[in-house]
């Protein structure tokens, strides 16, 4: 078995037997990584706390033919202990780890993703900005390094500009009304608006949206993103019921 040592942010974690977990874990040079780590339930292992979801750490694993399996780790950042203090903190960074799973387990490392995540993590624990602006901003920014960016001035379908804030998730972005699909819905010119700022990374502006706006395009983004990586993001709903 080879044996390396990677930086990467924890997850989410699986209990396996009396006392191990595995742990699910983005990297920038080896993606996604499932490890297990022995023991790691025990008052006495040595792992601790250290491999909660949230967290940025340093470990060392021996590479197995199905999962990998940890021997080391220490922690870089510990944001868990932030974030999960706050339901409302630990409900915005589960929809961005398990959405990140989703987007990353399939492809080739991606070093934008694991900077964008550590970035968003940050602020986040931080409260830098509202929980919903920073969802929105990571799943955005997501979708655009995915190359799923969405369209915000000019419509996704014939490229004319448009009238009316019209978005169809399926179609890419606003439309116009010519190119308007059976599902395209209006969410308000300020929900468009506050859409761009965050792609551009434009906070000046972006912290100053009304909370509505901003849980407005946190819903529309969860939807964009749910729609194009074809896949269900169950703590979408739990965010929402809170």
């Amino acid at each position: 078995m080879r044996l390396y040592r990677a930086h990467a942010v924890v997850l989410r974690t699986h209990p396996i037997g009396e006392a191990d977990r595995i742990i699910t874990m983005l990297s920038p040079e080896k993606g996604v990584i499932r490890a297990v780590a022995k023991g790691v339930r025990r008052t006495s292992s040595r792992f601790g706390s250290r491999l909660e979801p949230f967290s940025v750490v340093d470990l060392q694993c021996y590479e197995g033919r199905s999962l990998d399996t940890v021997t080391q780790v220490s922690v870089i950042y510990p944001y868990h202990q932030l974030i999960t203090r706050d339901y409302d903190l630990y409900t915005a960074g589960a929809v961005m780890v398990e959405t990140t799973e989703k987007v990353a387990e399939d492809d080739e490392p991606n070093p934008r993703i694991y900077e964008l995540l550590v970035g968003a993590l940050n602020a986040l624990s931080r409260r830098r900005h509202a929980p919903d602006l920073v969802v929105a901003s990571y799943l955005l920014r997501l979708m655009t390094i995915a190359g799923w960016s969405p369209s915000w001035t000019v419509c996704a379908v014939c490229s004319n500009m448009i009238t009316e804030p019209f978005f169809s998730v399926e179609s890419g972005g606003v439309v116009c009304e010519d190119c308007l699909s059976p599902n395209a819905f209006n969410p308000g010119s300020e929900v468009i608006k506050l859409g761009a700022q965050l792609t551009k990374g434009n906070w000046e502006e972006a912290d100053l949206a009304p909370p509505a706006i901003a849980h407005d395009l946190a819903l529309l983004a969860t939807k964009y993103t749910q729609w194009h990586v074809e896949r269900k993001i169950r703590s979408v709903a739990v965010r929402e019921r809170g």
